[in-house]
């Protein structure tokens, strides 16, 4: 199609099915690494979602938007900046990231004991800095500047090589490099007002895409924000263009839903933001380990989940439908820092056992089982079988799991890994008995009658 216009039906002649690799892959890793992890620094208010605009972007919690938050007049981190650097140029933190750590074998490593099915790096974020050599930047990427290596190709081949799948995230809606605007105080600046809609940022964003997906295959596209208004057609530079492109060069790639009001394989949710979106049909969840997705050296153990949090996290959003998108952010110098690597360790000792049972399972039907969160009670519809996670939040031994008794053979129920006994307690619940020491959710299997 050439045709510069484009209809309704144009995007939804997109529509596939979705495929089934990614139908099965209930966990992701998002990595976000950049200049931004160079100050590393945010104050860690709380979650995406629950605080108001005003205070969220003044206060910004996330540190990859440190370029943004320190041109805010009377921002906490506008001074913790000039204190610090004494006001330089944001670009000076991309010649001091050096990544002289960064070992990427040793990452996806982490992320496969994890339990991870696919891994997202953050191939340029709102500052423009492209983290591959990137068509049309110059050397204001790190080829040239700062890591000098093509990191992007490097995390792909650790990918391939451990047999995992390649996601890449672009920041299609903002570039504060190359499309400058006042800094962002409200949510409708970000989204609608002051961002780049012009044909100019439309064609330099499209040869960025299509040159991610001619060089490394990804099989989700991750876009963030928006895409240039003067870009949403079907003709040369245009997204339909692309995304064509992307199916064609990756028949069995998905892309998410933040491209606009034009096509989408599934949508997302971050934090507690747009929570509506885990209504659709196919949704994934995104958030980091603390607030932050960037690396923000304040944030502590406070701030952050544990391993069995995150697999009560995870277990959670895969019962409802979802997929767990879960960010690492590593250090300006490549290594990932203790806190997340013990969580994501931690994680993994349960994934070990609970993941065979995540994948492939689907939502059980309303008014079969109680769930709850305390005792905190998850489910799964396996088929011939439902799957109950049982945790406790509050330190107690025991936990009551309430059933409809003719749907379950409650006297055939077994339960998976160490630490956990189940018994029948009267026709429709069982008893289940934790451990003070698991990883993670007691995982109950109770086949149906």
């Amino acid at each position: 199609m050439t045709d510069s216009t484009a209809t309704p039906e144009d995007w939804t002649a997109l529509s596939r099915p979705l495929p089934e690799w990614f139908r099965n892959a209930p966990f992701g890793i998002f990595i976000h690494w950049g200049a931004y992890s160079v100050p590393a620094w945010a104050e860690p208010i709380g979650a995406l979602g629950t605080i108001e605009d005003r205070e969220w972007f003044t206060h910004n919690p996330y540190a990859e938007w440190y370029y943004n938050t320190i041109r805010i007049d009377g921002s906490p981190a506008q001074q913790h900046h000039r204190e610090v650097y004494g006001g330089e140029d944001y670009d000076a933190f991309l010649d001091q990231w050096k990544a002289e750590q960064f070992d990427p074998a040793d990452w996806v490593e982490l992320f496969k004991f994890a339990g991870a099915d696919y891994v997202v790096p953050t191939t340029k974020h709102h500052d423009g800095i492209a983290l591959w050599d990137a068509p049309g930047t110059g050397e204001r990427n790190t080829v040239h500047r700062g890591p000098r290596k093509d990191l992007i190709g490097e995390i792909a081949r650790a990918v391939e090589d451990k047999g995992l799948k390649l996601g890449l995230y672009y920041s299609g809606g903002l570039d504060w490099h190359v499309r400058p605007f006042p800094p962002h105080i409200t949510s409708e600046s970000v989204h609608d007002t002051s961002r780049p809609k012009d044909a100019g940022y439309a064609e330099y964003a499209y040869n960025h895409v299509a040159d991610l997906v001619d060089k490394y295959r990804p099989h989700v596209l991750w876009n963030d924000i928006e895409w240039p208004d003067a870009g949403k057609h079907f003709g040369e530079h245009g997204l339909g263009a692309l995304f064509e492109r992307f199916y064609a060069a990756v028949p069995d790639g998905v892309v998410n839903d933040r491209w606009g009001d034009t096509h989408k394989d599934y949508a997302t949710s971050e934090y507690e933001a747009a929570r509506e979106n885990e209504s659709e049909s196919e949704w994934e969840n995104c958030r980091g380990i603390g607030f932050s997705f960037g690396y923000n050296q304040v944030e502590g153990p406070e701030q952050s989940l544990t391993g069995q949090e995150l697999a009560r996290h995870l277990t959670d959003v895969v019962s409802r439908g979802g997929h767990f998108l879960l960010n690492v952010g590593p250090r300006a110098d490549g290594t990932i820092p203790e806190i997340q690597r013990q969580a994501l360790t931690d994680l993994g000792r349960w994934m070990a056992t609970a993941k065979q049972f995540l994948v492939g399972g689907r939502p059980l039907q309303d008014g079969t089982a109680a769930t709850g969160d305390d005792p905190w009670i998850r489910w799964l519809d396996r088929g011939a079988e439902v799957v109950a996670f049982v945790d406790s939040l509050n330190g107690g031994a025991e936990a009551a799991v309430k059933l409809d008794a003719g749907s379950f053979a409650l006297s055939q129920v077994s339960v998976e890994g160490a630490g956990v006994t189940v018994e029948a307690s009267g026709e429709s619940t069982l008893k289940v008995t934790l451990s003070p020491d698991r990883p993670g959710p007691a995982i109950v299997r109770i086949p149906k009658a």
